[in-house]
């Protein structure tokens, strides 16, 4: 008996693949194998099915987002295997708290979630997008280990009992030479000096992937999107051109909620019955896009409502009137928003930030869409 179309779930690690085959007709994962971790092993193991389901069966792949990135799926695609990636948030788990978690047995629901569409996909960026994205990750990395420096400076600094007192702001041109004029005993003197090397190669290092990052979003692909969502308070060049190339085309979010529950910033709920009982917001999305989002809305719980810094009307030089307007309407909203659920409604700050980016988000899926009513 031939079956139209087999699915394929596949448990992907760096070293080995799991594979198994299911079928809506038999509604059942079978024929189990692990494989050593390259796509020739895939291509094998489908030629190999075909004696069990036929010369003219349909053979769908599937393998969660992880460690592979989008490797596995172009090289798959090239030999006209349909390939795709699930979003592991979005995908249907087993229930139950005592679990028995084995590559077979997530190939296993990887197959099911394919045959029964119990998944989102993940959207497979072009090449140009794909490094670019790249390249503003690996950015956002360095300023993560200049955090990391930062931290242990003040850490070794509060350990030996030397306090800045001249000023109140850290990491000034002030309290750097402060940093450099202290003395400490012995090999401490060499431990601060190694520490301030770093902290200086990272911080040139930093300027130089931003300035990169800047030319980047001047490419045609791009300056148009960006110019639009700098617009924005809160969002610059690094922050516009991250959102546009994390998420591609904004088009394929046929509303605002879809873009919000992309990102994970759409609330919860476990109501029952007559119960009903609220949730936090998901998370169950595109985590970084989430995080840039919340950052961003940090500059809403600051300045009057309505008032432009100069720095926001510069960014919003050379965009069409209704791209400004649109953003001032934003603009305006937001931080009345924040302000109405902090000061009247008494929510903590940080409820406010979620919700103000949530707000953001759709507004940001206007913007990218041209829905500007």
């Amino acid at each position: 008996m031939n079956y139209t179309t087999v699915y394929v779930g596949m448990d992907v690690h760096k070293e080995t693949f799991t594979l198994c085959c299911y079928t809506n007709e038999k509604e059942k994962a079978e024929y189990p194998q692990k494989v050593n971790g390259h796509y020739s092993k895939v291509l094998n193991y489908i030629n190999a099915m075909r004696k069990h389901y036929g010369d003219d069966a349909v053979f769908v792949c599937g393998y969660e987002a992880g460690c592979l990135g989008f490797t596995l799926y172009h090289q798959l695609t090239e030999h006209n295997v349909d390939c795709v990636i699930l979003a592991p948030t979005t995908m249907l788990k087993e229930q139950g708290k005592k679990k028995v978690k084995t590559d077979k047995r997530d190939a296993m629901l990887i197959a099911r979630c394919l045959a029964h569409k119990d998944y989102s996909p993940v959207h497979i960026p072009t090449d140009i997008d794909e490094q670019v994205k790249e390249y503003v990750r690996m950015r956002d990395d360095h300023k993560l280990a200049l955090k990391k420096v930062k931290q242990q400076i003040i850490a070794f600094c509060l350990r030996h009992d030397y306090r800045y007192t001249e000023g109140k702001s850290n990491w000034t041109e002030k309290h750097l030479q402060w940093l450099r004029s202290l003395e400490p005993d012995g090999v401490y003197a060499e431990i601060l000096e190694e520490y301030l090397l770093t902290y200086e190669y990272l911080t040139s290092k930093l300027e130089m992937l931003e300035s990169r990052i800047k030319e980047l979003a001047e490419l045609d692909e791009y300056k148009a999107s960006v110019q639009k969502l700098r617009c924005f308070i809160g969002i610059d060049t690094i922050t516009a051109l991250s959102l546009v190339v994390e998420v591609g085309d904004f088009h394929r979010f046929a509303t605002a909620g879809h873009f919000m529950s992309y990102i994970g910033l759409t609330p919860g709920e476990d109501s029952s019955g007559q119960d009903q009982n609220r949730l936090g917001i998901t998370k169950a999305g595109n985590r970084h896009l989430r995080k840039l989002l919340s950052e961003s809305s940090q500059c809403f719980s600051r300045g009057k409502v309505g008032a432009k810094s100069v720095a926001l009307k510069k960014r919003q030089q050379g965009n069409p009137p209704a791209v400004i307007e649109y953003a001032d309407k934003a603009n305006i909203r937001l931080r009345k928003r924040f302000y109405h659920l902090v000061l009247n409604k008494g929510k903590h700050r940080n409820i406010a930030i979620i919700a103000v980016s949530r707000e953001l988000a759709g507004f940001i899926w206007g913007m990218m869409t041209e829905q500007f009513a």
